[in-house]
C-alpha cells in the first residue's frame, strides 16, 4: 500500500524535477525510503497493474464551464431522440448538424509516394511544401443521413451563410415546418446575433447552440472524423484544387452508403456524466 501511495504522489512535491515517475524512478525511491530491502521492476509493476488507480496514465480534458451546460446539452440530446420541448417531432421537421473543418492543407511531398511492395508498406515522404489551406463546411441531416458541403478559402459569417443558403433553398427544407440547426459556438454562428441573423432570413429555421466546449455532441464531427481517416490521411495532394475535388467527390460517394448514426448517448448518460465530473460537495464534520 505504501508503494501504491508513493506512485500516486506528484514527484515535484518532494523536490524531484519530474512530472511523473517511471518504473525505474519508483524502484529507486522505494529503496531510498527503505520501504523494501530490494524490489524488481517487474514486481513493482505487477503491484501497480493490479490496482484500480493508474497514476502513470493521463488524458487531456476540458471541464464544462458553461453555466447552462446541462440544459443546452439536453436540448440537443432530445432532438437526437426526436423531441423538442418534450413534444415529438413530426415528419416535416428536420435536424441539421453543421460545422467547419478548418485549415485543411495541401501537402506537396518532396518525393513521389512509393507504392507498397511485398512485406513493405507504402512510403510517403515526410518532408513537404505547403500548397495552401482551405476550409470545408458541412451540414449533416441527422435523420436522413444526407450531407451538404462546400469548400471555401476561409471560415466566417459569409461562408457559413452560404452553406445555410445551399441547404435551406432546396426541398424538403425550403417548405419544411421546422429545420433545427445544431451548431457550436464558433465565431461564424455564435450567440444571439447569429440566431437573429439566420432565423430572420429563414422563418422555419431554429438555431440550437451547443454548450461551450461540447462539439463532441455535434454529429457532424463524426462525419469529419470519417473525412479525416478516408480522405485526408495520408495528406498527399498536388494542390488545393485536388483537395477540394476529393472532398466533394467523397461527399457524393458517402451519401450512397451512409445511414443515420446510431446515437446512444442520452439524457440519462449526460446526467451520470455530470454527476461524475462535478466537484464533491464538502461535508461538514460534527463538532
Amino acid at each position: 500500500m505504501q508503494v501504491k501511495a508513493l506512485a500516486c504522489e506528484l514527484p515535484h512535491q518532494h523536490g524531484l524535477p519530474l512530472s511523473r515517475n517511471s518504473g525505474r524512478d519508483l524502484v529507486r525511491e522505494v529503496a531510498r525510503r527503505g520501504l523494501v530491502a530490494s524490489i524488481s521492476g517487474r514486481t513493482l509493476w505487477r503491484w501497480l497493474d493490479q490496482d484500480a488507480i493508474r497514476p502513470w496514465q493521463h488524458r487531456s480534458w476540458i471541464f464544462p464551464r458553461d453555466p447552462d451546460f446541462q440544459a443546452k446539452a439536453e436540448r440537443v440530446l432530445d432532438l437526437y431522440q426526436g423531441l423538442w420541448h418534450h413534444q415529438a417531432l413530426g415528419a416535416n421537421d428536420y435536424i441539421i448538424s453543421a460545422d467547419e473543418k478548418t485549415s485543411i492543407q495541401a501537402r506537396l511531398r518532396l518525393h513521389p509516394t512509393v507504392p507498397p511492395q511485398p512485406h513493405q508498406a507504402r512510403r510517403v515522404e515526410f518532408e513537404y511544401e505547403r500548397g495552401g489551406a482551405l476550409a470545408y463546411l458541412a451540414a449533416w441531416d441527422v435523420r436522413r443521413a444526407k450531407v451538404f458541403g462546400r469548400c471555401d478559402t476561409t471560415t466566417g459569417i459569409k461562408p457559413f451563410d452560404r452553406l445555410v443558403q445551399q441547404v435551406m433553398n432546396q426541398e424538403p427544407y425550403r417548405k419544411a415546418r421546422r429545420v433545427f440547426w445544431i451548431v457550436d459556438n464558433g465565431s461564424s454562428h455564435r450567440g444571439e446575433a447569429a440566431r437573429r441573423r439566420l432565423q430572420g432570413a429563414y422563418a422555419n429555421l431554429i438555431l440550437v447552440h451547443l454548450p461551450v466546449h461540447a462539439s463532441w455532441l455535434n454529429q457532424v464531427e463524426i462525419y469529419f472524423s470519417v473525412i479525416q481517416r478516408k480522405v485526408l490521411t495520408p495528406n498527399d495532394f498536388s494542390g488545393l484544387d485536388q483537395v477540394a475535388e476529393r472532398l466533394l467527390a467523397f461527399q457524393s460517394f458517402y451519401e450512397q452508403i451512409a445511414k443515420p448514426f446510431e446515437w446512444k448517448f442520452t439524457r440519462a448518460d449526460l446526467h451520470e456524466l455530470v454527476q461524475k465530473i462535478s466537484p464533491p460537495v464538502p461535508i461538514a464534520l460534527a463538532a
